[in-house]
């Protein structure tokens, strides 16, 4: 299913389709011990649009994500999957890790680096929502491990002992775990640390990819601005917990929504050639 427009040679026979969903966030309110960090905030992730959020340090953007994925305790508010008007909406607190699993999955950035376990045993964590007991791999999941290997650009080291890879190089291989989840909703949590450029911007295409082919509901968390627009069809910028500016990048990412939050002077342009945003940070020294 994860398989690139332009990268042909990694589309094995098509898989069974994922299932369409929906993530709702309801006036969530999270703390870390006793002190708040995220204020009452909602936001939604919805079939077939990415959804960015960025903010500065300490912004509770990826808090945000980790409760949506049921990782962060709520002291407030709900989360849901599916949409309302259509009748579908479930409490997500309801379902059991094995159901919630298999709508949704959570790139983090933290992961460990697996000791004794080659790249396509890590990418085979993947498959455990679907998995019973000591069973073997299916047919199926043998194949969304090897789709999931290949658009992530791991599939010539799947042999190779995950625990000798570089940092980039295991950041793609956990990437590849979760995209071989085959999951409706797909949260990432600045999934393009540690990468160099091919792979940042690959990581970036593959966002778009699961957006656009295959109606995936994307929520991502982003440190750098022209990233963030490159990939969002709505931009949530965050301040102290609360949202500053929610929209088309477009109309979030002014000079002026950007000042107030990062409390740096900057210059947003677009791109006569290729209709992007431009954001140039002024500093005391200039080029």
């Amino acid at each position: 299913m994860f398989t690139s427009p332009s990268r042909p040679a990694d589309r094995p026979a098509a898989g069974p389709a994922t299932p369409v969903a929906a993530l709702h966030g309801h006036d969530l309110l999270l703390r870390y011990g006793g002190t708040p960090v995220v204020h009452g905030v909602s936001l939604k992730l919805e079939p077939g649009r990415a959804t960015a959020l960025v903010g500065p340090n300490g912004s509770g953007k990826s808090t945000l994500l980790r409760a949506l994925s049921r990782l962060h305790r709520m002291d407030g508010g709900r989360v849901t999957l599916g949409a309302p008007d259509k009748g579908s909406e479930r409490d997500a607190a309801l379902l059991s890790a094995r159901q919630f699993a298999r709508e949704v999955t959570l790139f983090s950035q933290s992961r460990p680096a697996p000791g004794g376990l080659t790249v396509k045993e890590v990418v085979a964590f993947g498959r455990h929502p679907y998995r019973r007991g000591f069973a073997g791999l299916t047919a199926g999941d043998r194949s969304a491990i090897d789709r999931a290997m290949g658009v992530t650009g791991v599939r010539d080291m799947a042999a190779r002992p995950a625990g000798e890879l570089s940092g980039g190089e295991l950041q793609r291989v956990w990437l590849a775990a979760c995209l071989a989840q085959d999951t409706g909703v797909v949260l990432l949590d600045e999934p393009t640390n540690h990468l160099d450029l091919r792979y940042q911007i690959e990581t970036l295409d593959l966002v778009r990819d699961l957006v656009v082919e295959h109606g995936i509901a994307v929520g991502i968390v982003l440190h750098d601005l022209d990233q963030a627009s490159r990939v969002a069809d709505t931009l949530v910028l965050m301040r102290s917990g609360r949202v500053h500016a929610a929209g088309a990048p477009v109309d979030v990412l002014t000079e002026q929504n950007i000042a107030e939050v990062y409390d740096i002077r900057v210059e947003v342009g677009v791109d006569p050639r290729t209709g992007r945003l431009r954001i140039d940070p002024i500093g005391r020294h200039p080029a």
